[in-house]
């Protein structure tokens, strides 16, 4: 199988071009896991298939690393924007992308035939907690911001948001310092969470600079996570620490992501999307 390696700030993927390829996977869970692993396949915090629409320019399916279906990449869709358009599916700079939480805008910066990053309206944020999905005390709720939870016999106080994956965020100081690897799953796996969770532990810097780390539901740890940037940026304006329509710099283990949660309800990102090499893969045995 032929394939193409991209990562937007860190967050990599194994990209799959289904314009040129027509596989068929008998075990898609298997074969993503297999090719997921850092050790004994590509490795990658998923897999994203770059392919035809008929409701957009391309359509995105992407894939976290354990398998599971996910809605939305926001560091995925940057990179699906520069392959597209570098490999000539599009002939344009502005352009848009089918993913299952909704059609995307997009707009590339081009310099010399290449993309260097791209800028991507991600729809309105999602506050209802029946919609993000949260579970509540209060079914009559319209927000989940700034609540107590229990995690591990410890309170935290969790504002949840959805940018097409549902999202925790954690204001809270030396994140340097948190176990992920222990609380993460605790959070992704929390009885108020229905579909799981991405959870997102944040330093406020400034009123334009957050710091963050990120559990991705299905994937752990990576080194950013694009939805989870536009959360944090949307959390960020809804407790006080930044302002509507100004641009946050939100600062990942990858790299900066550039959000502005705007008074209409929608977010934009900004981020870089970078090619890393392109291969082929023996797939005897892997599921494909």
């Amino acid at each position: 199988m032929e394939f193409t390696k991209m990562h937007g700030t860190g967050n990599d993927y194994v990209y799959i071009d289904m314009f040129k390829h027509d596989y068929h996977f008998e075990n898609i869970e298997e074969f993503i896991r297999r090719i997921s692993d850092r050790r004994f396949g590509i490795g990658s915090d998923g897999m994203i298939m770059i392919a035809p629409s008929e409701k957009a320019d391309v359509r995105m399916i992407m894939y976290n690393s354990d398998g599971s279906e996910g809605k939305m990449c926001g560091n995925g869709i940057r990179c699906v924007a520069k392959y597209a358009y570098e490999n000539g599916i599009v002939d344009k700079t502005e352009i848009s992308v089918e993913t299952k939480s909704g059609i995307k805008e997009l707009k590339l910066t081009v310099q010399d035939g290449k993309v260097d990053y791209v800028t991507v309206d991600m729809g309105k944020a999602i506050l209802n907690p029946k919609d993000i999905p949260v579970i509540t005390d209060d079914p009559k709720a319209s927000d989940f911001i700034s609540k107590p939870v229990i995690v591990n016999n410890q309170e935290y106080e969790i504002t949840c948001v959805s940018m097409g994956n549902p999202h925790a965020v954690i204001f809270t100081r030396d994140i340097d310092s948190l176990d992920l690897e222990k609380i993460g799953p605790m959070f992704e796996h929390h009885p108020i969470f229905p579909e799981r969770v991405n959870t997102e532990f944040v330093e406020v810097t400034s009123p334009h600079t957050l710091k963050m780390r990120v559990w991705e539901r299905g994937s752990g740890e990576t080194s950013s996570c694009g939805t989870g940037s536009c959360a944090v940026a949307v959390a960020a304006v809804l407790n006080g620490y930044c302002h509507i329509n100004e641009e946050i710099t939100i600062n990942l283990k990858g790299g900066q992501l550039k959000d502005t949660y705007l008074e209409n309800g929608h977010v934009i990102m900004k981020g870089p999307a970078t090619h890393v090499f392109d291969g082929e893969i023996e797939t005897k045995g892997m599921g494909l």
